[in-house]
């Protein structure tokens, strides 16, 4: 297929709907994660969770950064939007998320912040370029995807000697979240794992044999589009009743095994692993973050402006967090819809358009049905 549009094909698609609908034993239930918030957007936005008959049940993972900054971290960006002569640089998204006391860095703006919404790092390079006098802070946020540009913004920002550029970083790596979902005190009980598409395009399939060979489930990287899912499905269908557990890629027109070679040796040049890094929903994760290395520790916005990052709790009452460690879904919470809307989120969960209770809600799956005519 040549267009983004055959990959939304309704003639395709209810031949792959069919295909799964046979696919699947008798008496058998399949229970797959998809661990990308992107592709939880996308089973909601494109109806695919209607064309799936009832023995697949698909199960959202922690897969978007904005659902899995935790509110330490967000009480440290909105700590440093606070200082003087600093402007604070993030995508659109983050600023809604609460931090403590409901504050978000949208309201911090309102107090007086200098908080400033870029599309991409470069732009906060920009910021720094237009404004010598005043502090750049860029909160960095996201998985393997979103690092080599940061990387490359810092080398640039120090081959320009932009002095008053540095970086919040909040880097997380995708794979040490799997381990931590697969091994919670409270399990949740999967067939397989829908791999993440963007961030396999950096690190590339290999990452996941460990959880074909150590945990027996079949792992596919699959794409965003509609049927890229549905197709990455059957394939773990037909693994579950083959009874084996690999590493498929379904997403072959943009991923590599390796991944991208020359995107790994930037981060590495500028990044290093963390020693522990607190997520939402997840606890106190190790060596699942990454921080600048110490040669890079002038551009590091942490050490600059000494902003530690507290461990606290979410909302007593919003279910963030076992929605994102897979234990319930976003109906299960009695926030959800209600006093915690995309106008008014209570929780990460409802700011961020990947994330599984905004998902949720924008495409209708918070409604209850109305009842069937009368005969």
């Amino acid at each position: 297929m040549k267009y983004v549009t055959d990959f939304r094909d309704p003639v395709l698609a209810r031949r792959l709907a069919e295909a799964i609908a046979q696919a699947c034993q008798p008496g058998r239930t399949y229970r797959f994660m998809e661990f990308c918030g992107g592709h939880t957007h996308a089973l909601a936005r494109y109806g695919v969770l209607d064309l799936l008959p009832p023995a697949v049940r698909m199960i959202h993972g922690p897969g978007c950064p904005v659902c899995v900054l935790p509110v330490g971290r967000i009480d440290q960006a909105i700590a440093a939007a606070k200082l003087p002569s600093v402007i604070l640089a993030s995508y659109g998204d983050t600023l809604r998320v609460p931090g403590s006391h409901q504050l978000s860095l949208l309201k911090a703006r309102a107090q007086g912040a200098d908080v400033r919404i870029v599309y991409a790092v470069d732009d906060a390079l920009q910021l720094a370029r237009m404004h010598p006098d005043r502090e750049v802070v860029f909160l960095a946020i996201g998985f393997e995807t979103t690092t080599p540009p940061t990387a490359v913004a810092l080398m640039t920002a120090r081959s320009e000697g932009l002095r008053n550029f540095s970086v919040l970083c909040n880097h997380v790596l995708t794979p040490a979240a799997m381990h931590a979902i697969l091994a919670q005190p409270e399990p949740v009980a999967l067939d397989g794992l829908v791999g993440p598409a963007h961030v396999s395009t950096i690190i590339g399939t290999r990452p996941y044999e460990v959880f074909a060979r150590e945990h027996g489930l079949p792992v596919v990287v699959a794409g965003f589009e509609p049927l890229d899912i549905m197709q990455a499905i059957l394939m773990l269908i037909r693994q579950v009743n083959e009874g084996h557990a690999e590493v498929e890629n379904e997403f072959a027109r943009a991923v590599q095994a390796q991944g991208n070679l020359k995107a790994q040796a930037l981060v590495a040049q500028v990044f290093t692993v963390r020693d522990r890094f607190a997520w939402r929903g997840l606890g106190e994760l190790p060596h699942s973050a990454l921080c600048l290395r110490p040669e890079w520790a002038d551009l590091d916005a942490e050490r600059r402006f000494s902003l530690p990052a507290a461990m606290v709790p979410d909302h007593p009452q919003c279910l963030c967090g076992p929605i994102l460690r897979g234990q319930r879904q976003p109906a299960d919470c009695k926030l959800f819809g209600s006093v915690c809307t995309p106008d008014s989120p209570m929780g990460a969960c409802m700011v961020s358009s990947e994330g599984a209770c905004a998902a949720h809600y924008a495409y209708g799956r918070h409604r209850v049905p109305l009842p069937a005519p009368a005969p």
